[in-house]
C-alpha cells in the first residue's frame, strides 16, 4: 500500500460492502464462501469486492491446500494497529469502529 498516496485505499473503503467484508476480516481470516454466507452476498460479488481490497492492499490471500484464506494485510493491519481506529491519510480520516454491519 503506497503510503504517499491514499486514493486507491479511499476508493476501496468507499463501498458499502466492502466494508463490510473488512469489518468481517478484522475479526479473523475467512474464506470467499464464509464470507458470502455471512455478509448475504453472492459469490461473484464477494470476489469482485476482494480483488478491489487487495489491490489497494488492504487484503490479501493465502493458499491453505485449495482453499482460499483472505485477511488483513500484514502492512494495512500494522497501520491500525498504530494509527488506532481513526486512519488519517491527511486529507481525510476513516473511522473503522464505525464500519457498517
Amino acid at each position: 500500500m503506497p503510503t504517499d498516496d491514499c486514493t486507491d485505499v479511499l476508493k476501496a473503503l468507499a463501498d458499502r460492502t466492502r466494508q463490510r467484508i473488512v469489518k468481517a476480516l478484522l475479526v479473523g481470516d475467512t474464506t470467499v464462501n464464509e464470507l458470502t454466507e455471512q455478509l448475504g452476498l453472492s459469490q461473484y460479488n464477494t470476489s469482485k469486492h476482494l480483488r478491489v481490497l487487495k489491490e489497494a492492499g488492504i487484503v490479501d490471500v493465502r493458499a491453505i491446500g485449495q482453499r482460499r484464506e483472505y485477511f488483513i494485510a500484514t502492512t494495512f493491519r500494522r497501520r491500525i494497529e498504530r494509527e488506532g481506529v481513526t486512519l488519517d491519510f491527511g486529507c481525510c480520516t476513516f473511522r473503522m469502529d464505525r464500519l457498517p454491519d
